[in-house]
């Protein structure tokens, strides 16, 4: 009776490997998908959406403090706004959270009250007519 006990257990764990899972995965995606991760690409490369404030306050200081980061950071992405009654000085460009995060803790080394913010589009249209506007030559 034992011969048998052992028999069946030493078979029951020599058949266990044959009733296993495969290691294969097989995933049914839709199209759609692929079009609309395309179009998330296309609409976050045409749009800088975050940006980083290093600074909050009157005109000579955001001067100061933007050649500051320009030489600290070697970073020519750097814009002072005019928002009433204060000056700030906004840096960068950033498509992802991920990306804006990154530099954030490399600002804050140097400038502790930095912040990343996502800016009105308007503010960005203006920003993209002042610079262009710096590009022509005035009319007399």
């Amino acid at each position: 009776m034992k011969k048998i006990k052992i028999f069946f257990f030493i078979i029951s764990l020599s058949s266990i490997s044959l009733f296993g899972q495969n290691r294969e995965v097989t995933v049914i995606k839709s199209n759609k998908l692929d079009s609309i991760v395309k179009l998330r690409k296309e609409l976050n490369s045409e749009i800088q959406n975050l940006r980083i404030q290093i600074y909050n306050g009157d005109r000579v200081n955001a001067e100061l403090i933007m050649k500051e980061y320009i030489e600290i950071f070697k970073d020519t992405s750097s814009n002072i706004i005019y928002e009433t009654p204060n000056y700030k000085v906004w840096v960068g460009d950033f498509y992802t959270q991920l990306e804006a995060d990154r530099k954030l803790t490399e600002i804050r080394k140097k400038y502790r009250s930095a912040f990343i913010f996502r800016p009105e589009i308007a503010k960005i249209v203006n920003e993209i007519d002042e610079i262009e506007n710096e590009d022509r030559p005035e009319i007399d």
